[in-house]
C-alpha cells in the first residue's frame, strides 16, 4: 500500500504521513483508507489530522480522546467530552470515516517495542500538533479498559532527540527535589529505538477531580514558587551573573542573524542597568496544556524537557501569562509581551523580585524566549510566533527605549 496525503491537507497531513513512517517502519505498510474496520481513526479527517485514535475498545477510544490534549476553556473541554462520548458509545467511527491502517506489522514496529518495555499489550494513540521545530511523536499508551499506562516521546531529529534525553534526565532529578504541591511522572524506560530517542513515563492521575478555578490559580502559582525553588534560591548583581554570561553565550552562538545584534543590544542595557535579581529554577515550558490543578491540592505537571536552573525566578509565571495571553485570550503578540512587561511586577511578587526591576527580569524571559526560537528555528518550521523580529523585539525595545528617558 501507499500513503497517500489528501490534497486539501492543511500541511498536518503531510506530517501524519511523516509520523506513521516513523512508527511503522518497512516491512509494515500504513496506509489511508476510507470506512473499514480496525486500525485508527483519524479526527476529524485525513485532511486535517488532529488525532488518531485506536479502534478495537470503545473505552479506549473514548479515553484517547478525553486525554490527547489539556482543553484550555470551557468550549473546548465540552467539544472534547462530547467526542469521547461518541466514542464511548460506539458511535466516533461511524461519524469520523477517515482510518489509518497499518499492513505487515507483525513485529518491528514501536508500537510492538512499547509492549515489551511495558510488558503488556498497549493501544496507542497519537495527538497531531501544528508545525514546530519540537514538533514530535508523543504516543499515549492505553489497556483494553480505557486505563491509562503511560506516554512514550519519540526523539527523531537532532534537537527532538536532545530534548527527550534531557526530560529524561531532568525527571530522574526531580523525583529527589523537593516540589511542594507539584507531582511528576516516573520514567519507565529510558533508551534508543531504531537510531531514535525513546521515553517512556508514567501516567499522571489526570483523571481525578480537578479544583476549582479560584484554588486552581492559587495552586499552579504555589507549584511555580515550589519548581523555582527547587535547587535553592539566591540574589545578586545581573552583569556578573552565570545566566547573564550563558545568554549572551547563546545569542553568540546565533551567529549573524540580524536578530543576534538587537538582542545583544537588549541584553546591554539590562547590565548597565545592573538590577539584583533573584536566581532559581524553572519547567521552561509551561503553559495551560502541560499542568493540571487537582480537588486534593496536587498540581501535575508534565512536558520537563526545558527544566533548568540559575535562571531569574519567576520565569515560569511570566511564560505562563504571555503564552494564554496569546493563545487562549487572542491578545495580539506584540501587544502581549508589552501587557506582560508593564505587568512584571505584580506577576514576580511571589517570587520575591524586587518590584522596582521586575520589568527587567520579562524583558531577561522574553530574550531568553527570542533566543530559543531562533535557536530552534521555529519560524522555518512554521511556527506562529518564530519570527520574533515581527512581535518580542518591537515590545521590548519601545520599552527599554521609554525607561531610558
Amino acid at each position: 500500500m501507499v500513503f497517500r496525503v489528501p490534497p486539501d491537507g492543511d500541511g498536518r497531513s503531510a506530517y501524519l504521513g511523516e509520523l506513521a513512517g516513523l512508527i511503522w517502519p518497512a516491512p509494515a505498510e500504513p496506509a489511508l483508507s476510507r470506512g473499514g474496520r480496525g486500525g485508527w481513526v483519524v479526527v476529524p479527517s485525513a485532511a486535517r489530522p488532529r488525532l488518531l485514535v485506536p479502534t478495537g475498545s470503545p473505552r479506549a477510544a473514548a479515553s484517547a480522546v478525553r486525554h490527547s490534549t489539556e482543553a484550555v476553556g470551557r468550549k473546548a473541554k465540552l467539544v472534547r467530552q462530547g467526542l469521547a462520548t461518541a466514542f464511548r458509545l460506539g458511535l466516533g467511527p461511524l461519524v469520523f470515516r477517515d482510518r489509518l491502517v497499518v499492513e505487515d506489522a507483525a513485529g518491528g514496529t514501536l508500537d510492538a517495542h512499547l509492549a515489551e518495555v511495558l510488558a503488556a499489550p498497549a493501544l496507542v494513540s497519537m495527538h497531531i500538533g501544528p508545525a514546530r521545530a519540537n514538533r514530535k511523536p508523543v504516543l499515549q499508551l492505553l489497556d483494553p479498559d480505557g486505563r491509562a499506562l503511560g506516554y512514550a516521546k519519540l526523539g527523531v531529529d537532532p534537537l527532538t532527540r536532545t530534548l527527550v534525553d534531557v526530560e529524561a534526565a531532568a525527571l530522574r532529578r526531580l523525583a529527589d527535589l523537593p516540589l511542594g504541591p507539584v507531582t511528576v511522572a516516573g520514567v519507565l524506560h529510558h533508551g534508543d529505538w531504531h537510531g531514535h530517542a525513546l521515553l517512556v513515563q508514567e501516567a499522571l492521575p489526570v483523571r481525578l477531580p480537578r479544583a476549582d478555578p479560584a484554588a486552581a490559580e492559587a495552586a499552579e502559582r504555589a507549584a511555580m514558587v515550589a519548581v523555582a525553588g527547587c535547587l535553592g534560591v539566591r540574589r545578586r548583581s545581573y552583569a556578573g551573573s552565570g545566566h547573564a554570561a550563558r545568554l549572551a553565550e547563546a545569542i553568540d552562538d546565533l551567529g549573524a542573524r540580524p536578530e543576534a545584534g538587537r538582542l545583544h543590544a537588549v541584553l546591554k542595557s539590562v547590565a548597565d542597568a545592573d538590577p539584583t535579581v533573584a536566581f532559581g529554577a524553572w519547567h521552561g515550558d509551561w503553559n495551560g496544556g502541560n499542568s493540571a490543578a487537582l480537588a486534593d491540592g496536587r498540581v501535575l505537571v508534565w512536558d520537563w524537557e526545558r527544566f533548568e536552573g540559575d535562571v531569574p525566578a519567576g520565569y515560569d509565571a511570566l511564560h505562563r501569562a504571555v503564552q494564554t495571553a496569546i493563545g487562549h485570550d487572542g491578545v495580539e503578540p506584540t501587544a502581549a509581551a508589552r501587557a506582560l512587561i508593564e505587568g512584571a511586577a505584580g506577576t514576580l511578587a511571589p517570587f520575591n523580585q524586587d518590584g522596582r526591576d521586575a520589568d527587567l527580569v520579562a524583558v531577561l524571559y522574553l530574550v531568553e524566549l527570542a533566543a530559543r526560537y531562533l535557536r530552534d528555528r521555529q519560524a522555518e518550521a512554521g511556527a506562529r510566533l518564530g519570527h520574533v523580529d515581527a512581535w518580542l523585539l518591537p515590545a521590548v525595545e519601545e520599552h527599554l527605549a521609554r525607561r531610558a528617558r
